[in-house]
C-alpha cells in the first residue's frame, strides 16, 4: 500500500468519529511521531489524525501506519520548503468531511459523513506535546467564542530568531494591529472549518504561499478579514528542530527570506507598504 492511500488501522463506526481533526506535517519525524499522535489522542475530543508527509526517508510513515485512525497522505508537490503546500493538502483532506474505515482511498463503503467542526495544526517535532494543547486550542473554537486560536509558549532564549528579528518587527511596521501576537509564526493553530475554507480559497489572487510564510499569512489574512483571534499560552515548547539551528541561526536564512517577503507582499496588497516611511533610519 502506498501512502497516497488512506491508512486507518481499525474499522470505525459513527460513534468513533470526531468533530476535531489534527493535521501534522511531517518530514523525517520518526523520533517524535508516535509520541505526538499518542499524546494528542488523549484530548477529550479524541481527534482524527491526518499526516501530510513531505517525502520522509526514515521510518515516519512506517510508525504512523501502526497507529489506529491515522490518515496518511503525501505532500502533493515535491518541493522544499513546502510547509504551505503540505498545510493546504492537509486542509483539503480534512474538509472532505468523510471518515474512512481500514480501506484504501479508492474504496468507499462504510463511509460516515459526520463533519469536522474544527481543524488544528500542530508541529510534529514537539517532544512535550499533550492532549491539553489540543483542548486549549479547540475549546474556544468549539464553544463559538473565537474564529481562530494560535499557540504561544516559553522557548529557549536562542530560539525563534525569525520571529524576533523578522516577523514581529515587520508586523509592527506594516500591521501594527497584530504586532502584539507573541508567536506570529506559531505552528499551533486552530480554526473552525468555515474559516479554513475561506482562507484556503483566498481572494483576488491572494492564495496561501507554498513555503515558510504560510503561518504569518494565515494570521494576516484572519486579521484583515476581521476574524476573532485569540492567542493561547501553552507553556514550554521543546521541539527537535531547534537542535538543527541552535548553534547557527544562519541556517534559517530561507525561512527568514520567505517570511519577510510574505509580509511585504501582504503589505502591498493591503496598501500598507507606505508605512515603512515612518521607520526612523
Amino acid at each position: 500500500m502506498g501512502y497516497n492511500e488512506i491508512n486507518i488501522k481499525k474499522s470505525l463506526n459513527s460513534n468513533d468519529t470526531s468533530e476535531v481533526a489534527i493535521i501534522l506535517c511531517t518530514k523525517n519525524s520518526e523520533d517524535t511521531i508516535e509520541n505526538t499522535i499518542t499524546k494528542v489522542k488523549q484530548s477529550h475530543y479524541n481527534p482524527d489524525i491526518i499526516i501530510v508527509d513531505g517525502f520522509s526517508t526514515d521510518n515516519t510513515i512506517k510508525i504512523a501506519k501502526e497507529i489506529e485512525r491515522t490518515t496518511i497522505i503525501e505532500q502533493p508537490v515535491k518541493k522544499f520548503p513546502g510547509k504551505g503546500i503540505a498545510m493546504r493538502a492537509g486542509l483539503k483532506e480534512a474538509l472532505k468531511k468523510q471518515k474512512y474505515s481500514n480501506q484504501t482511498h479508492n474504496e468507499n463503503n462504510n463511509i460516515d459523513n459526520k463533519k469536522h467542526k474544527a481543524i488544528v495544526f500542530l508541529d510534529a517535532d514537539i517532544r512535550n506535546l499533550s492532549g491539553e494543547w489540543v483542548n486549549s486550542l479547540a475549546d474556544p473554537i468549539m464553544k463559538g467564542e473565537y474564529d481562530m486560536t494560535r499557540g504561544f509558549y516559553d522557548r529557549h532564549p536562542r530560539d525563534a530568531a525569525v520571529t524576533k528579528l523578522i516577523a514581529r518587527p515587520m508586523l509592527d511596521i506594516f500591521f501594527p494591529e497584530i504586532s502584539h501576537f507573541e508567536q506570529p509564526l506559531s505552528g499551533e493553530i486552530c480554526a473552525n472549518v468555515q474559516i479554513w475554507e475561506r482562507l484556503l480559497k483566498g481572494k483576488n489572487g491572494n492564495s496561501p504561499p507554498d513555503g515558510w510564510g504560510i503561518d504569518v499569512w494565515f494570521l494576516i489574512e484572519a486579521a484583515m478579514n476581521r476574524f476573532k483571534i485569540k492567542e493561547i499560552y501553552l507553556g514550554k515548547k521543546d521541539h527537535t528542530s531547534f537542535e538543527s539551528y541552535k548553534d547557527d541561526v544562519g541556517k534559517l536564512k530561507k525561512m527568514a527570506e520567505q517570511v519577510a517577503f510574505t509580509i511585504i507582499d501582504q503589505a502591498i496588497r493591503y496598501n500598507r507598504f507606505k508605512e515603512y516611511e515612518k521607520v526612523i533610519l
